[in-house]
């Protein structure tokens, strides 16, 4: 009797333990919170980088511990979590895959010059069967088998697509390659390019891949082709001569919808348009493109006729709002003109009025005509200060003899705001194109109207110079003598701390009432660190990232070597974490075995670093 009592009991605790297992599983399949991982850029298709998962708290977040390092890791990559394992970007122009429980590597495929260092996308069949890597690398579309680090040799020719053929141009005479990814969606990579050679450049066309063949699907032109929309908004023939208006940065996808939310930069020349007059549709545009075709279903243009170069290209930001009394699915696109514009998402219909506002006119450059107005959001207000004086500079850092040098000059220089023509003197923009928001800025809760943005208040002093000036080495380049009608520049990016802190910030929007919740300076400048001076902002234009989660953290890796964790009702900061390196990149997070981790990268350049670099994993200690 009592061995039938005790079968019974087994089986019943059996079956309930089953229900309980299989209740659990479709709670978290409906409530979209598993899987768990990092399967893809910025998190996956959305870009949000929102984790659901809850192990991690206000409470506990500053017991975590380093877990594990993989030294040899380096840094400006978005590594992802799939199936146990990481895939990141290891030494000798590599990528690595690790056991996500240990770091330890599993394989490593090297010598791959040229790659898109900031990140890899990730596909696998509905089977699960058929799992890759698919990445560029020197103009060349390429597939990785991702159990094995091994090429695809039936993907595309002998494994490569030549991503410069079909462009109009001669594929000899052109680069095309974004450093950082596409987006797959489905079976399809939808890439951007990096076009930027200027006067040289080639076209910024969107287009899709099969991730199985290699073969192309669907083309967008970013410089429409006669008979096209947005045609009539360039001079005739631009498209066989004029470039850019890519997407050289991140790009969404709302899959239920299947929408890809694609945000361009200028055409090019940057900050000349005399030989391309008119409003330059699709540059600096939010584009809303059917994921499966390519056609366009709506767009928003930011800057009309750029010549400021100011691109968009942060990763779009879905998430839902309420608004006089119904939910709302919107998009939130941050750029650097320092302002978030907010959408319907379905029909592209600005939740709050983007005015069309007068600017400057005046320019004594040949050729050029400027466009009359610009859009300004009149909600939410903007991330990053929209003026620079000789009262906003910096207090701290210049000496008194650099101080009144550039108080002198800034007194001289053209200073009529955000938009003020470039000329051949000194102009003053903010936050200028080196400032606003960059690749790797944003981060949203999908579910509650809130958005994350990095703002950089970098001021720039800019003009062109005549031909047979001479510019020296930009970026380290040689010195050139301006050829004649070909206008370049000089003194862009070269004063990210002449202006008062903070530098940098970090700013919460709550979008159900289209207003900041919070802002504040993100890291210090560790120059003033010592003396007291602290909430300035990181004075480095390192690009960071930011991971969102559901128990109210937002976790952000800055300029000053440090993982900050804050308070995502306050900006209050909890925790930091401190890093042996700079880190660029965005961080990612993942669950395994009942464990959530924090995945950073940092290179050290000068071993051996006082704190943890390479791939680094945190976690809570185990109990």
């Amino acid at each position: 009797m009592s061995s039938v009592v005790s079968v019974r009991s087994v089986v019943n605790t059996l079956w309930t333990t089953t229900l309980l297992a299989v209740a659990l599983l479709m709670g978290l399949a409906m409530s979209g919170q598993a899987p768990r991982e990092w399967r893809d850029y910025a998190g996956g298709p959305d870009s949000s980088r929102f984790v659901a998962a809850t192990q991690i708290t206000k409470s506990n977040v500053q017991r975590l511990q380093v877990a594990w390092t993989y030294p040899a890791g380096q840094t400006d990559f978005n590594p992802l979590v799939v199936r146990g394992i990481v895939y990141g970007r290891g030494p000798n122009n590599s990528f690595v895959a690790l056991d996500a429980a240990t770091g330890k590597q599993m394989w490593s495929h090297e010598g791959v010059l040229g790659f898109n260092s900031r990140g890899v996308n990730y596909w696998e069949s509905q089977d699960g069967k058929e799992r890759r890597l698919i990445f560029s690398a020197n103009d060349m579309l390429e597939a990785l088998d991702a159990a094995t680090g091994e090429p695809l040799s039936s993907f595309g020719v002998e494994g490569r697509v030549d991503l410069r053929v079909g462009l109009d141009r001669d594929p000899k005479t052109i680069k095309q390659q974004s450093r950082i990814p596409g987006r797959v969606f489905e079976n399809l990579i939808i890439l951007g390019s990096a076009t930027n050679q200027e006067y040289d450049s080639a076209p910024g066309d969107i287009r899709a891949f099969d991730v199985r063949t290699g073969a192309l699907v669907w083309t967008f032109h970013t410089v429409p082709r006669p008979g096209e929309f947005g045609s009539d908004t360039w001079p005739e023939g631009a498209w066989k001569t004029v470039g850019g208006a890519n997407n050289w940065g991140e790009q969404s996808v709302d899959e239920r919808r299947g929408i890809v939310y694609v945000p361009t930069a200028s055409a090019k020349h940057n900050f000349y348009g005399g030989y391309r007059n008119g409003a330059n549709l699709f540059s600096d545009c939010l584009l809303a493109l059917d994921a499966r075709t390519g056609k366009r279903l709506w767009h928003f243009q930011t800057v009309h006729h750029d010549i400021w170069d100011l691109d968009n290209n942060s990763a779009p930001q879905l998430t839902a709002i309420r608004r006089d009394g119904r939910t709302i699915d919107v998009v939130a696109m941050a750029s650097k003109t320092g302002y978030l514009y907010v959408f319907d998402r379905a029909t592209g219909q600005p939740i709050w009025p983007i005015e069309e506002r007068p600017v400057p006119q005046k320019t004594a450059v040949p050729g050029e005509t400027l466009w009359p107005t610009q859009p300004v959001p009149t909600a939410p207000p903007p991330f990053s200060r929209q003026k620079f004086t000789v009262d906003n500079l910096n207090p701290y850092i210049l000496t008194p003899e650099e101080r009144e040098q550039f108080r002198q000059r800034i007194r001289k220089a053209r200073n009529d705001g955000p938009f003020t023509p470039i000329g051949f003197e000194d102009v003053i923009h903010m936050p200028g194109n080196q400032g606003g928001s960059n690749w790797g800025s944003t981060a949203a809760n999908p579910a509650d109207g809130s958005v994350y943005v990095i703002g950089f208040n970098v001021p720039t002093i800019i003009r062109l110079l005549k031909p047979g000036e001479t510019r020296s080495g930009q970026r380290g380049g040689p010195a050139e003598i301006v050829k004649e009608g070909r206008y370049v520049t000089e003194g862009f990016g070269l004063y990210p701390t002449i202006a008062d802190p903070p530098y940098t910030t970090l700013t919460a929007y709550d979008l159900n009432r289209g207003t900041i919740k919070w802002q504040i300076g993100l890291g210090d400048d560790l120059r003033l660190v010592s003396q007291g001076v602290k909430g300035t902002g990181t004075a480095g234009m390192s690009k960071g990232g930011i991971i969102v989660t559901a128990t109210g953290l937002v976790f952000v890796t800055a300029a000053d070597r440090k993982v900050h964790v804050y308070d995502s009702a306050s900006g209050k900061q909890l925790s930091e974490l401190p890093l042996g390196a700079t880190t660029t990149g965005g961080p990612s997070m993942y669950e395994l075995d009942g464990r959530q981790y924090l995945l950073v990268t940092a290179s050290a350049s000068v071993p051996p670093p006082s704190a943890p670099t390479g791939i680094v994993a945190y976690a809570l200690p185990r109990d």
